[in-house]
Parts: C-alpha cells; structure tokens; sequence
C-alpha cells in the first residue's frame, strides 16, 4: 500500500516558512527543502492543495481550481498566524509560485518569498499538459485498473485539462500584471534546463519587476523540479541567505 502524502508542518523557530507544491505534485516536491528548513531552527508549513494527493489525478481536475488553491494558500497563512507567528515567508514550486505571488501582492505583512520554476510570465512553450497525462497514466496503471477503464479515465482527465490550465493561466496573467504591488524582497529560482516550462520563465519574471530588491537564481543543467533535482542542495542553501536577509 503506497502511503499518500501528507501536509508536512515542523514546529522549530519563530520564523515561519510556508512552501507550496507544484500542479501535478504533493507536499512530497517540498519535503527536502522543508528539511532542510527546519534543521536550520525554521518552521515550516507545506499544505497539500485541494484535489491533490488523494490517489485519482481526476480529483485535482474536479475539486481544484484556481480560486481553491488561493483559499487554500490563505488558510496556510491564517493558520500559521494563529499559531502566534508573525514572521512569515512564502514559496512556491511551478504552481505553487502562482500563489506565493500572489500572496506577496495581497498581504503586506509577508517579509517576503518567491518563486522556484514557476511560470508566473506565462508565455514560450510548456509541457505540463502533457506531463498531466502522462502521470494521470502512470497513476492508474499503478492502480492495475482493466484497459477500457484506463482509456476512459484518461479520456476524462484530457476532456477537462484544458479548462483547468486555461483558468490557471489567466490567474497567472492577473497575478504578473500587478507585481509593482509586491514591496517585499523576491528570490526566484529557474533551472535553464527546464524542460516543463520555459527556461527563461525566471529571468522574465525577475526583468519584470519595477523596484524590488530580486535575488535571481540560475541553475545549470537543472531541470524543472528544483527541490529534488540535482540542484536542491544549491537552492535549499540560497533560500536561506535570503531568508537571513528578511528575517
């Protein structure tokens, strides 16, 4: 029996960090970085958004949607502060960045946050459609499921992506119209061999905003999936410089 993921939330420091999954992905993406996080005295809050995690991909497509995911980014923050913590930052892998920005833009008193491989300027090519697919398909192998079921599920979830990824797209293109409202420090992170996204997506994220303090990072030869990629021991170690710098 797999065991599904989890929300992961360690309880350290007064500083608090929250750390949002990617579209396709659970609160497993950000496991590493949460680890890592928490040896270093932070705690850390890494929920699950609605519709992800429960074993049928169909179900991110049918509970989902833009407008959950933003309550469900909220509901983080408004647990953490009910907890007692003041100190407050935000990230987000792929999806997940969407709604880290966002919360950047909405809630001033976040010290600040970012983005890792998120397609918040969301423009060239993308390959998430089909990366859907193809893990609504390894998922429902994995469940043994009788051919024709398999081939109608899978019917189902290509009947309805489109839809979903559209809603997300324009959620992304309000989110990137409105960053002269972020005053916070930033950090982005792009792997430049990124073959979900565009891997430019980063550097015309951090070219588009006005004023803000950025702290850009580029990996070589990193792929999409930067907490678990080659790259995660680089960038759990710069997103704590930054954190050094908010906190």
């Amino acid at each position: 029996m797999i065991r599904k993921p989890t929300p992961l939330f360690f309880e350290q420091g007064p500083q608090a960090v929250i750390l949002l999954h990617a579209y396709s992905g659970s609160s497993n993406d950000m496991r590493l970085l949460a680890r890592r996080l928490e040896a270093e005295q932070y705690t850390v809050l890494a929920p699950i958004f609605t519709g992800h995690a429960t074993g049928d991909p169909a179900d991110i497509l049918k509970e989902g949607s833009p407008q959950r995911w933003w309550q469900d980014t909220q509901d983080a923050i408004a647990f953490l502060r009910q907890r007692g913590y003041q100190q407050i930052a935000i990230f987000g892998l792929s999806l997940g960045g969407l709604f880290a920005t966002r919360a950047l833009q909405m809630d001033a008193d976040l010290l600040g946050g970012g983005t890792i491989a998120s397609p918040v300027i969301f423009k060239g090519q993308t390959n998430v459609p089909s990366a859907f697919i193809e893990m609504a398909r390894a998922a429902y192998k994995a469940q043994h499921l009788p051919s024709e079921a398999l081939a109608q599920r899978l019917a189902w979830v290509q009947a309805h992506l489109g839809a979903q990824l559209t809603a997300i797209q324009a959620f992304a293109d309000t989110t990137a119209t409105h960053l002269d409202k972020i005053k916070q420090p930033v950090f982005i992170a792009q792997g430049d061999a990124d073959q979900m996204i565009d891997p430019r997506s980063g550097k015309w994220l951090a070219d588009a905003y006005p004023t803000n303090q950025i702290d850009f990072h580029e990996y070589a030869g990193a792929g999409h999936v930067l907490t678990v990629n080659a790259a995660h021991h680089a960038l759990e170690t710069d997103i704590l410089t930054f954190l050094h710098t908010i906190f």
